[in-house]
């Protein structure tokens, strides 16, 4: 039977309205960016104009933003700067297995495993106690001095061994988090098929732990990439440490820009990459809500 000439207008009818709503939505979403755009402008220009018309600005930009400073430090800053992201690899990976590893410990239940949790405890509070430049200077020249045999003496080794103990601590504290997320019920239901206390942790509780703490782990990323520059009080010739040795040389502060250059190209890409990932996940866990 052929529809009505009014029920033919209800069936064109949000056909005709949508497009009216989606134009005044784009004419909105442009405005909105028009004022962003305008408004940023005018902020970083006065700031801008704040800082250029300083008395002090001249000596400053010779101090701190001397191009031919620049070009001459950055080559010695960039040779130290990889050292830097290979410390910051290997210590990434020793943190998530043994943050993981203590975290499972902490979480096993039984009287029979009461003297484990004590001892993972007390490294955790240790640990996060201790202010890690402290921690650096206390492992990097204290153990060494000890002159124990078969333990290293390189600064570099007691470097990373103190960046791995400090973070893995807070690191096991974000995996138990997230393993307390995880419902009771899941445990309780590998407990009643025959597994282990260790094997429901590592099959099935695990898993889901180290999804929802995924974002936790990427800002702890971020962390160490820069504070693997702390090293440099151990003489470590890393980027920051080349770059302090520019500064003694000539009595100029660029080379620190461009320390601070190399370090910005790092974390900001990964920090974006936290702020998206945890949007992403956010989404995720709304649309699964509703």
């Amino acid at each position: 039977m052929a529809p009505t000439p009014i029920e033919r207008i209800e069936r064109r009818g949000p056909r005709l309205l949508w497009p009216r709503r989606s134009s005044r939505l784009s004419e909105e979403g442009a405005r909105g960016a028009l004022i962003a755009a305008v408004s940023t402008v005018v902020v970083f220009g006065l700031l801008l104009v704040f800082v250029l018309r300083s008395d002090a600005w001249p000596a400053v930009q010779r101090q701190f933003f001397n191009w031919s400073h620049f070009k001459k430090s950055f080559p010695l800053v960039l040779d130290g700067f990889w050292l830097d992201v290979k410390l910051f690899l290997v210590a990434e990976v020793l943190i998530l297995v043994i943050g993981l590893t203590v975290a499972m410990a902490r979480s096993l239940r039984g009287p029979a495993f009461l003297p484990l949790r004590i001892i993972t405890i007390g490294y955790i509070d240790l640990a996060r106690g201790l202010p890690l430049l402290l921690l650096i200077l206390l492992m990097g020249f204290g153990i060494p001095a000890l002159r124990l045999p078969g333990v290293p003496n390189s600064a570099l080794f007691w470097g990373v061994a103190a960046l791995v103990f400090s973070y893995a601590a807070y690191t096991a504290e974000v995996y138990r988090a997230g393993i307390d997320s995880v419902h009771e019920s899941q445990r309780m239901s590998a407990r009643s098929i025959g597994l282990t206390q260790t094997q429901s942790l590592w099959h099935v509780v695990v898993p889901q732990a180290v999804r929802n703490v995924i974002p936790a782990l990427l800002n702890g990323f971020v962390s160490l990439q820069k504070d693997v520059a702390l090293v440099f009080v151990l003489g470590v010739r890393e980027g920051l440490r080349e770059a302090d040795i520019y500064n003694a040389r000539t009595f100029n502060y660029t080379s620190y820009i461009a320390a601070a250059v190399l370090f910005l190209l790092v974390s900001v890409p990964v920090a974006r990459l936290t702020d998206w990932y945890t949007d992403r996940d956010r989404r995720r866990k709304q649309a699964m809500s509703t």
